[in-house]
C-alpha cells in the first residue's frame, strides 16, 4: 500500500511547484566499517554484527560476528532505521532485529532534513536500476557506485505539500515499522519457549486445554431452545 500510494501520490505526479534533487539531496548514506577490525574486548559483550546475510534474514543469530560495543553511533543501527545493501545482493530494508553494528558493504539510511518514509521510498523506488547496475558489475560482487546515488533523480515536494505527505505516510510506515518489530519480538519469544519445552524446561503435561463445543450438538441444542 505503501509503494502503491507512493507511485500515485510522488512518482507520478505533476507539479511546478516541487524541485528535483537526488538521493543523496534527501538523505545521509553512512557506508559500515570492516568490523573484523572492531573486534569487541575482553569485559566488552559486544554488538551482533549487521552483514548482507542478517539483513536478508532480518535477524541476528547466535552465530552473528559481534564486534565492539565502543563504535561511533553512525555506524550503530536500531529498530527502524533503512539499511541499504550495496554490494553483492542488493536490497533496502527497515531493521527491526534489535541494536546491531553496521558492517562494509551496507548503507544506513538516515537525513535530519526529510520524514523516513520520503528517503526510503525514494531508495527503494530505484532498488530495482540499482540491481540491473550491479548486475553489469558481477564479474566479481555486483555492486553500485555512490556516484548512482548523486544520478537518481528524486522529486521534491514543496513545503505544503510535503506536510499534507507526511501526514498520510507517517503513521502507515510508524504501523508498519511496529507490526515488524513486534513480529520479531514474537519470534524470539517462541523459539527461547520451544528450546526450553524441547529440553524439558518447561513442563506442560498438566496444562490442560479447553475443548471446543461440538458444533453440532451446539447448534441442535440452541435449536430446541
Amino acid at each position: 500500500m505503501l509503494v502503491g500510494l507512493f507511485n500515485e501520490l510522488v512518482i507520478d505526479r505533476d507539479s511546478s511547484n516541487w524541485t528535483n534533487g537526488s538521493l543523496l539531496d534527501i538523505a545521509e548514506y553512512r557506508n559500515g566499517l570492516a568490523m573484523q577490525k572492531y573486534r569487541p574486548d575482553q569485559d566488552d559483550r559486544g554488538l551482533p554484527v549487521l552483514k548482507i546475510r542478517e539483513l536478508r534474514e532480518g535477524t541476528c543469530g547466535p552465530e552473528s560476528e559481534r564486534c565492539s560495543s565502543d563504535i561511533d553511533e553512525d555506524i550503530i543501527v536500531n529498530d527502524g532505521d533503512v539499511v541499504f545493501s550495496w554490494s553483492g545482493s542488493l536490497l533496502v530494508d527497515i531493521w527491526a532485529g534489535g541494536k546491531v553494528g553496521l558492517n562494509q558493504h551496507l548503507f544506513k539510511v538516515s537525513s535530519s532534513k526529510y520524514d523516513e518514509w520520503f528517503y526510503y521510498l525514494w531508495t527503494d523506488h530505484y532498488l530495482g536500476r540499482f540491481i540491473s547496475m550491479a548486475a553489469d558489475r558481477a564479474t566479481t560482487m555486483g555492486h553500485i557506485k555512490r556516484s548512482a546515488l548523486k544520478q537518481a533523480v528524486v522529486k521534491i515536494p514543496d513545503k505544503r505539500s510535503m506536510a499534507n505527505l507526511s501526514r498520510l505516510f507517517s503513521p502507515l510506515l510508524d504501523e508498519f515499522i511496529a507490526n515488524k518489530i513486534q513480529s520479531k519480538q514474537l519470534e524470539h519469544l517462541r523459539d527461547a519457549l520451544l528450546t526450553k519445552l524441547m529440553s524439558g524446561e518447561i513442563d506442560i503435561s498438566k496444562v490442560e486445554v479447553p475443548t471446543p463445543p461440538n458444533s453440532h450438538l451446539s447448534a441442535v441444542a440452541h435449536t430446541r431452545t
